[in-house]
């Protein structure tokens, strides 16, 4: 992962190279899944200091080239300048999603299984319309 981000840091220097949204399509692209990959195997040696600021680190390297920072602004504050979630939180929603399509997927019923039509709920009943505040 590192030996990529040090090949993307020489197409994107502070002042010239490839653009801030190419990077974000390149880090949301590929870096995040490789760094997300297996995350629900893994997640538990996230307890450790040492494992998360690995992970923390290699966010920061992209995420210095995507904001064209310098190398002392703080991981915290890269993430709000590029607009990208810390990538703690982003393992935490990774594994979220995976727990959630896990216990949905082990269910004895199907999912799409046909419903009779009186079964079906009324659209008045589904949406709920709130009024405008003034």
């Amino acid at each position: 992962m590192r030996k990529l981000i040090y090949n993307l840091s020489k197409m994107a220097k502070l002042s010239w190279g490839i653009k801030r949204a190419a990077i974000a399509t390149i880090y949301k692209g590929a870096i995040l899944p490789l760094l997300t990959y297996g995350a629900p195997v893994w997640i538990d040696t996230m307890q450790y200091e040492h494992n998360r600021q690995k992970y923390i680190r290699m966010q920061h390297l992209i995420n210095i080239r995507m904001a064209k920072a310098y190398c002392a602004t703080s991981s915290e504050a890269l993430c709000i300048l590029t607009g990208i979630s810390p990538i703690i939180i982003k393992l935490a929603e990774v594994l979220k999603r995976y727990n959630i399509k896990e216990k949905t997927v082990s269910h004895s019923f199907k999912l799409d299984s046909d419903v009779e039509l009186k079964y079906w709920p009324h659209l008045a009943d589904a949406v709920k319309i709130r009024g405008s505040r003034q």
